[in-house]
Protein backbone atom coordinates (compact mmCIF):
# COMPACT_ATOMS: atom_id res chain seq x y z
CA UNK A 1 0.00 0.00 0.00
CA UNK A 2 1.47 3.32 -1.02
CA UNK A 3 1.43 6.40 1.18
CA UNK A 4 -0.83 8.27 -1.28
CA UNK A 5 -3.70 5.77 -0.89
CA UNK A 6 -3.85 6.07 2.90
CA UNK A 7 -6.18 8.90 3.89
CA UNK A 8 -6.48 10.03 7.44
CA UNK A 9 -9.78 10.72 9.12
CA UNK A 10 -10.61 14.29 10.10
CA UNK A 11 -9.31 15.15 13.58
CA UNK A 12 -12.74 16.33 14.71
CA UNK A 13 -14.34 13.01 13.67
CA UNK A 14 -11.76 11.09 15.70
CA UNK A 15 -12.38 13.42 18.65
CA UNK A 16 -16.14 12.88 18.27
CA UNK A 17 -15.81 9.10 18.37
CA UNK A 18 -13.23 8.88 21.16
CA UNK A 19 -14.15 11.74 23.52
CA UNK A 20 -17.49 13.36 22.64
CA UNK A 21 -19.64 10.20 22.42
CA UNK A 22 -18.58 8.88 25.86
CA UNK A 23 -18.93 12.34 27.43
CA UNK A 24 -22.46 12.82 26.03
CA UNK A 25 -23.47 9.30 27.13
CA UNK A 26 -22.44 10.25 30.68
CA UNK A 27 -24.02 13.70 30.55
CA UNK A 28 -27.43 12.72 29.17
CA UNK A 29 -27.53 9.11 30.46
CA UNK A 30 -28.06 7.50 27.05
CA UNK A 31 -28.46 3.72 27.07
CA UNK A 32 -26.35 3.20 23.93
CA UNK A 33 -24.06 5.11 21.58
CA UNK A 34 -26.62 5.30 18.76
CA UNK A 35 -28.71 7.75 20.83
CA UNK A 36 -25.86 10.26 20.97
CA UNK A 37 -26.53 13.28 18.74
CA UNK A 38 -24.28 13.68 15.73
CA UNK A 39 -23.83 16.26 13.02
CA UNK A 40 -25.92 15.32 9.98
CA UNK A 41 -24.86 18.08 7.56
CA UNK A 42 -23.60 21.64 7.29
CA UNK A 43 -25.18 24.09 4.85
CA UNK A 44 -23.24 27.18 3.77
CA UNK A 45 -25.27 29.81 1.93
CA UNK A 46 -25.02 33.36 0.67
CA UNK A 47 -27.99 35.50 -0.28
CA UNK A 48 -27.24 37.60 -3.35
CA UNK A 49 -29.96 40.15 -3.95
CA UNK A 50 -27.71 42.10 -6.29
CA UNK A 51 -27.45 39.13 -8.72
CA UNK A 52 -30.44 40.41 -10.72
CA UNK A 53 -28.49 43.58 -11.60
CA UNK A 54 -24.93 42.26 -11.55
CA UNK A 55 -24.25 38.73 -12.89
CA UNK A 56 -20.57 39.01 -11.90
CA UNK A 57 -21.63 39.15 -8.23
CA UNK A 58 -23.20 35.72 -8.55
CA UNK A 59 -20.09 34.26 -10.18
CA UNK A 60 -17.79 35.83 -7.56
CA UNK A 61 -19.92 34.43 -4.72
CA UNK A 62 -19.91 30.98 -6.35
CA UNK A 63 -16.09 31.12 -6.55
CA UNK A 64 -15.87 32.14 -2.87
CA UNK A 65 -18.15 29.35 -1.64
CA UNK A 66 -16.37 26.82 -3.85
CA UNK A 67 -13.02 27.84 -2.33
CA UNK A 68 -14.37 27.80 1.24
CA UNK A 69 -16.25 24.49 1.09
CA UNK A 70 -14.31 22.54 -1.51
CA UNK A 71 -17.39 21.72 -3.57
CA UNK A 72 -19.52 23.35 -6.24
CA UNK A 73 -22.48 25.26 -4.75
CA UNK A 74 -25.92 25.33 -6.35
CA UNK A 75 -27.70 28.51 -7.39
CA UNK A 76 -30.96 29.13 -5.52
CA UNK A 77 -33.66 30.76 -7.63
CA UNK A 78 -36.69 32.78 -6.54
CA UNK A 79 -39.89 30.73 -6.28
CA UNK A 80 -42.28 33.68 -6.51
CA UNK A 81 -42.33 37.06 -8.16
CA UNK A 82 -42.22 40.00 -5.74
CA UNK A 83 -42.88 43.35 -7.39
CA UNK A 84 -41.64 45.38 -4.40
CA UNK A 85 -38.16 43.83 -4.81
CA UNK A 86 -38.28 43.86 -8.64
CA UNK A 87 -37.95 40.09 -8.48
CA UNK A 88 -39.37 37.55 -10.91
CA UNK A 89 -39.74 33.82 -10.33
CA UNK A 90 -36.65 31.98 -11.56
CA UNK A 91 -34.16 34.78 -10.94
CA UNK A 92 -31.05 33.82 -8.91
CA UNK A 93 -31.26 35.05 -5.30
CA UNK A 94 -28.51 33.07 -3.58
CA UNK A 95 -26.20 30.07 -3.54
CA UNK A 96 -25.77 27.17 -1.15
CA UNK A 97 -23.50 24.20 -0.59
CA UNK A 98 -24.52 21.23 1.55
CA UNK A 99 -21.58 19.41 3.15
CA UNK A 100 -21.75 15.85 4.41
CA UNK A 101 -19.22 13.22 5.43
CA UNK A 102 -15.50 14.01 5.39
CA UNK A 103 -15.91 17.45 3.81
CA UNK A 104 -18.34 18.40 6.56
CA UNK A 105 -15.89 17.39 9.30
CA UNK A 106 -12.94 19.15 7.62
CA UNK A 107 -15.03 22.31 7.15
CA UNK A 108 -16.18 22.31 10.79
CA UNK A 109 -12.61 21.85 11.99
CA UNK A 110 -11.44 24.74 9.79
CA UNK A 111 -14.32 26.92 10.98
CA UNK A 112 -13.60 26.31 14.68
CA UNK A 113 -9.79 26.37 14.66
CA UNK A 114 -8.92 28.80 11.86
CA UNK A 115 -11.79 31.00 10.66
CA UNK A 116 -13.62 32.03 13.85
CA UNK A 117 -10.46 33.13 15.69
CA UNK A 118 -9.65 35.43 12.73
CA UNK A 119 -12.78 37.54 13.35
CA UNK A 120 -11.90 41.02 14.59
CA UNK A 121 -12.70 41.51 18.32
CA UNK A 122 -13.90 37.91 18.59
CA UNK A 123 -15.46 37.08 21.97
CA UNK A 124 -17.26 33.89 21.02
CA UNK A 125 -20.29 33.00 18.93
CA UNK A 126 -23.89 33.68 19.95
CA UNK A 127 -25.25 30.84 22.15
CA UNK A 128 -28.83 31.72 21.14
CA UNK A 129 -28.56 30.62 17.49
CA UNK A 130 -30.39 27.33 18.09
CA UNK A 131 -33.76 26.62 16.48
CA UNK A 132 -35.46 24.58 19.22
CA UNK A 133 -34.52 21.22 17.67
CA UNK A 134 -30.76 21.22 18.26
CA UNK A 135 -29.70 22.82 14.95
CA UNK A 136 -27.41 25.86 15.03
CA UNK A 137 -27.28 28.84 12.64
CA UNK A 138 -24.25 31.11 12.53
CA UNK A 139 -24.05 34.30 10.51
CA UNK A 140 -20.65 35.56 9.42
CA UNK A 141 -20.22 39.14 8.22
CA UNK A 142 -17.35 38.60 5.83
CA UNK A 143 -15.96 35.71 3.83
CA UNK A 144 -12.33 36.81 4.24
CA UNK A 145 -12.00 35.06 7.61
CA UNK A 146 -11.43 31.84 5.67
CA UNK A 147 -7.79 31.35 4.63
CA UNK A 148 -8.74 30.23 1.08
CA UNK A 149 -10.11 33.68 0.21
CA UNK A 150 -7.48 36.06 -1.16
CA UNK A 151 -8.32 39.56 0.07
CA UNK A 152 -6.92 41.20 -3.08
CA UNK A 153 -9.12 39.16 -5.43
CA UNK A 154 -12.55 39.71 -3.85
CA UNK A 155 -14.90 42.24 -5.42
CA UNK A 156 -17.03 42.85 -2.33
CA UNK A 157 -17.29 41.69 1.29
CA UNK A 158 -20.22 39.30 1.56
CA UNK A 159 -21.77 37.76 4.60
CA UNK A 160 -22.57 34.09 4.71
CA UNK A 161 -24.62 31.79 6.86
CA UNK A 162 -23.49 28.44 8.21
CA UNK A 163 -26.21 26.06 9.44
CA UNK A 164 -25.10 23.04 11.45
CA UNK A 165 -27.84 20.39 11.33
CA UNK A 166 -27.65 17.83 14.14
CA UNK A 167 -29.67 14.79 15.12
CA UNK A 168 -30.17 16.24 18.61
CA UNK A 169 -33.74 16.43 19.93
CA UNK A 170 -33.26 19.55 22.09
CA UNK A 171 -31.14 22.70 22.05
CA UNK A 172 -29.40 21.57 25.23
CA UNK A 173 -28.18 18.37 23.53
CA UNK A 174 -27.13 20.27 20.41
CA UNK A 175 -25.27 22.91 22.42
CA UNK A 176 -23.49 20.26 24.46
CA UNK A 177 -22.46 18.43 21.27
CA UNK A 178 -21.03 21.59 19.70
CA UNK A 179 -19.26 22.66 22.93
CA UNK A 180 -17.63 19.22 23.13
CA UNK A 181 -16.47 19.65 19.52
CA UNK A 182 -14.80 22.97 20.42
CA UNK A 183 -17.33 25.59 19.31
CA UNK A 184 -16.36 28.81 21.12
CA UNK A 185 -19.71 30.01 22.51
CA UNK A 186 -19.83 33.42 24.18
CA UNK A 187 -20.46 33.46 27.92
CA UNK A 188 -23.91 34.75 28.82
Amino acid sequence: MSVATVTREPNLLVQYREKVVPALIREFDYSNAMQVPRIAKIVVNIGIGEAKDNPQALEAAVQDVRAITGQQPIVVKARKSVAAFKLRAGMPVGIKATLRGRRMWYFLEKLVTVALPRIRDFRGIDPDGFDGRGNYSLGLREQIIFPEIDYDKIDKLRGLEVVIVTTAKTDEEGRSLLVQLGMPFRKR
